[in-house]
């Protein structure tokens, strides 16, 4: 067997004390989670989490640091690389249409977060990734390297 784990990309956006979220359906489930998803193949780091930031929320988001790179399993066995950045977001247009399984995004207050069941989340990795923020992990995009 060929192990090959998911790479996948998560903003964190913090704006007035408050992080935007998206609400999504998973296996039936509300969840919330940070606009994220996986890399396609081709597309660069940032690439990925700009363009996950715009379908999932329709915010344009500009990355400005790498806040780390988890690794997680998760309990159905697939291995997940998530590279979370921090950034902010600009234009806005609530006109543009969602992905399929997002139902909302919207700003949600830090406390909310940190007092919500741990079940609430999409993944171990959310709140794992505000922490980290919050804690102050900042590093430079240049990290991120695409060698061709």
């Amino acid at each position: 067997m060929v192990w090959k784990p998911r790479l996948t990309v998560a903003a964190v956006v913090e704006r007035d004390a408050r992080f935007l979220m998206v609400e999504e359906r998973i296996e039936g489930r509300l969840t919330l989670n940070q606009p994220a998803g996986h890399v396609e193949d081709g597309e660069s780091i940032l690439s990925a989490v700009e363009r996950e930031t715009w379908e999932e929320t329709a915010w344009r988001f500009r990355p400005d640091s790498l806040i780390g790179i988890y690794r997680w399993v998760h309990p159905g066995g697939d291995t997940f690389l998530r590279v979370a950045i921090s950034g902010g977001v600009f234009e806005h247009d609530p006109d543009q249409a969602l992905d399929p399984d997002i139902e909302s995004a919207r700003w949600v207050a830090q406390d909310e977060l940190q007092t919500a069941s741990d079940d609430v989340f999409r993944s171990p990795l959310v709140m794992r990734c505000i922490e980290d923020y919050r804690q102050g992990f900042r590093y430079p995009l240049a990290l991120l390297q695409d060698v061709e």
